[in-house]
């Protein structure tokens, strides 16, 4: 059965394809907000917002969202404004410890709704401002959560993981497909 990822995450394509579940994209266009303040109800708040939108025109389908934050110093790190807050968010994180929590909600072809939380500790190296600069100049930085990506350049900005790497690139993929 070919599912829907609602969404247009280039690295959530790739994990899915990795495995060769069978999806299409129908991107959910929603407004992403929540009165939730912990990062790990946050994001399931919003994949549940983003599956619920897309599996409300899909009946009979199944529907997986998610959404990933960074978490550091007990504040939530999204994607970067701009070139200068992406610097100052890799500078918090340089020789830090911080978590990246991925929340994924699956809407089943009866309606029925599992949502979970994944969350894996990242440590980064002690990072000079410039090798800082020379990352946000690839422009890598500017559509990921925490303002870096692991999977590519951002690779050796980091010193070391602790849980699942794929939640790191943005989907925890051993749990989502034994819950598929």
């Amino acid at each position: 059965m070919k599912i829907i990822l609602a969404s247009n995450s280039p690295r959530r394509k790739e994990l899915l394809q990795q495995v060769g579940i069978d999806f299409e994209v129908q991107a959910a266009n929603v407004e992403e907000v929540t009165d939730k303040t912990k990062p790990d109800e946050v994001v399931m708040d919003l994949s549940l917002l983003k599956a619920k939108a897309i599996a409300d025109k899909n009946p009979g389908r199944v529907v997986l969202a998610a959404d990933t934050v960074v978490a550091y110093d007990g504040k939530m790190l999204g994607k970067p404004k701009d070139e200068e807050d992406a610097f100052l968010m890799l500078s918090r994180l340089s020789g830090n410890a911080h978590q990246v929590y991925t929340g994924v909600a699956i809407v089943d072809e009866t309606g029925n709704i599992n949502t979970f939380a994944e969350c894996t500790e990242v440590v980064m190296y002690e990072n000079s401002p410039e090798l800082i600069k020379k990352y946000i100049a690839t422009g890598e930085p500017m559509d990921k959560a925490g303002a870096y990506g692991i999977q590519g350049k951002g690779a050796v900005l980091v010193k070391e993981i602790k849980g699942d790497y794929n939640n790191v690139v943005g989907l925890p993929l051993a749990k989502v497909y034994r819950s598929l």
